[in-house]
């Protein structure tokens, strides 16, 4: 699995390899062999090489894990790498207006909106399936829908514009 770390406001790349305990963790390039073990009640044995953690580990709202080990306390952000992509690529933003870029490759499931149509944030633009998994792509700004530059059953790219709201 690929998932995407942010702690202090840095973004780190994971990727968690095996199961039954023992796992090769690539954090931003480097690799870690580790033997983690459930003890309880939140609670992780860790061994990392020749050294050995106990890791307290209790989840807050919006994916946000409270980490403790060896006294030292982390607020982590775990976020699923696909989603993370989609959350902080799919659209970006202007000063006047949101361009709407596909974040990786798909199928347009839906397009639920019409050029002219008036949009504010949070209405739904289009439909994307990546993964097999089908992803809504909201608008971030109030305006009006200015092109549709795709349509339902076509194959995009990442980066390929879907609409354009001024």
């Amino acid at each position: 699995m690929k998932f995407e770390a942010q702690l202090d406001g840095a973004v780190v790349p994971v990727e968690v390899v095996g199961d039954g305990g023992r796992y090769r963790v690539t954090l931003g390039g480097d690799a870690l062999e580790v033997d983690a073990r459930p003890t309880g009640e939140g609670g992780w044995s860790l061994l990392l090489g020749r050294e050995s953690f106990a890791a307290g580990v209790c989840e807050e709202e919006g994916g946000v894990f409270v980490v403790d080990v060896d006294g030292e306390t982390y607020s982590i952000r775990v976020e699923e790498e696909t989603r993370y992509i989609i959350r902080t690529r799919g659209g970006g933003a202007a000063a006047r207006g949101q361009i709407l870029k596909a974040p990786m490759p798909g199928r347009v499931v839906m397009v639920e909106v019409t050029v002219g149509q008036a949009v504010a944030p949070g209405d739904g633009l289009v439909i994307l399936e990546a993964m097999k998994m089908e992803n809504e792509f909201k608008a971030s700004v109030a305006g009006t829908v200015k092109e549709i530059r795709v349509e339902a059953g076509q194959a995009v790219n990442p980066g390929d514009v879907l609409v354009v709201v001024e």
